[in-house]
């Protein structure tokens, strides 16, 4: 065992130094030689790749399951595992050498500002997975809240305001009325499953529809009429578009607040899922309900939480949604959930339940959005790009039962 772990230990140490020292190399040559418009910020994304592999090296436990194993089976399970992130990677290559453009800094920070609604989104529809079911409505909460936090935070001069009277109130006056709007649907969606043990999928279906109708309902009140919400006031905005360190070096775009927004967010759901009872709870329930039941938990109570704590987060993405575009209409999060639900299979959470990582997670929302950006950049058709994502979910899918027949 000792053995083996010191070769995974070397393997990630010496290769992350190796990619570390070429990009230190590329970063002081490129420009002696030429290569600015050619390799672009190749240099920086290898510096950072290379510190990443190094520090897995030296953070590497002295016992873990883990450990790599470079036999034949093994590293066609490796294969199996990883074939989405694999494609990925090969699919990044050929752009970057298709549209060297690709390879920038500012292209990374737009995936990542990109991803951050979408990783919050699908933090949120993890938790019905977990516990083998689904929700459909989370794409109409987002909608459903980016509509009422924008509707009540225009500036006081917009000509078609929603509430022509209403005063400008406090920021977090018309985040709360979202946020909770999206919770009280949440917790239909708990009340039905839980009480009735309906399939998620049926209850959150019907919730869907529900949602929508009432959204377009609140949409179409007069004097708004259906008009998209425009004229949102900039406080309200700068949730959405403030950008950090902005100008601290040329050129620099500066970080979204979305980002650093959904790390904290990823942090909190993963300290949630590990570190509690309700965490342990919903991995008891996904695995096996009647056990759990059994072993004295209850379900009854857990599953409504599991539905309220998603539609908290669907509510904070749909008011993040409206600040960052800075305006909303009934169709926002049209759709949402099945990126979601695709992103969370492809990032290793079990349709089966009981099975998934907050890590796997987000490696899922970034793989897609990665792919996404990635197939718009080289300009491929929107059609393909449908197809593409089509085979992606099968093969996750396929994959994901794969694994749970092995087991």
């Amino acid at each position: 065992m000792a053995e083996n772990v010191s070769k995974t230990k070397k393997l990630f140490t010496v290769g992350g130094l190796v990619v570390l020292a070429l990009g230190i190399i590329l970063y002081f040559a490129k420009e002696p030689l030429g290569l600015n418009r050619k390799i672009y910020d190749l240099p920086v994304f290898l510096i950072l790749i290379g510190l990443g592999f190094a520090l897995k090296g030296f953070m590497s436990k002295a016992k873990s399951e883990d450990d790599l194993d470079l036999g034949s089976k093994s590293f066609g399970e490796f294969l199996t595992n990883n074939a989405i992130l694999l494609a990925m990677l090969v699919l990044v290559v050929v752009i970057c050498i298709l549209q060297p453009r690709f390879m920038q800094i500012r292209v990374a920070l737009d995936i990542l500002t990109q991803s951050s609604t979408k990783l919050i989104m699908a933090l949120g529809i993890c938790f019905a997975l977990l516990i083998a079911g689904t929700d459909l409505s989370a794409g109409r909460m987002v909608g459903l809240s980016a509509v009422i936090s924008a509707s009540m935070m225009q500036t006081a001069t917009y000509a078609n305001r929603f509430f022509p009277d209403l005063p400008q109130v406090s920021i977090w006056i018309p985040i709360a009325a979202a946020v909770l709007a999206c919770m009280l649907f949440g917790a239909l969606n708990g009340f039905l499953v839980a009480k009735y043990e309906m399939h998620p999928f049926i209850a959150t279906l019907a919730t869907q529809v529900i949602i929508y109708g009432a959204c377009s309902l609140y949409f179409d009140m007069p004097p708004n009429n259906s008009q998209p919400i425009g004229g949102i006031r900039p406080d309200f905005a700068q949730i959405g578009q403030m950008r950090l360190f902005q100008g601290i070096y040329p050129g620099f775009p500066g970080i979204s607040i979305l980002i650093p927004i959904s790390l904290v967010i990823c942090v909190i759901i993963w300290f949630v899922l590990n570190k509690t009872v309700f965490g342990k709870n919903v991995y008891a329930i996904g695995g096996n309900r009647e056990a759990a039941v059994v072993a004295g938990i209850n379900v009854f109570r857990n599953i409504m939480f599991i539905f309220i704590l998603a539609s908290f987060l669907y509510g904070i993405a749909g008011v993040l949604e409206a600040a960052r575009t800075a305006g909303a209409t009934n169709n926002y999060g049209n759709g949402y959930e099945t990126d979601a639900i695709a992103a969370c299979v492809v990032g290793g959470v079990s349709m089966s339940g009981g099975i998934g990582k907050v890590g796997g997670i987000v490696m899922g929302v970034l793989i897609f959005t990665v792919i996404q950006y990635g197939l718009q950049f080289i300009n491929v058709s929107p059609m393909w790009q449908q197809v593409i994502k089509g085979v992606i979910i099968a093969v996750a899918v396929a994959i994901d039962l794969t694994k749970y027949r092995r087991k």
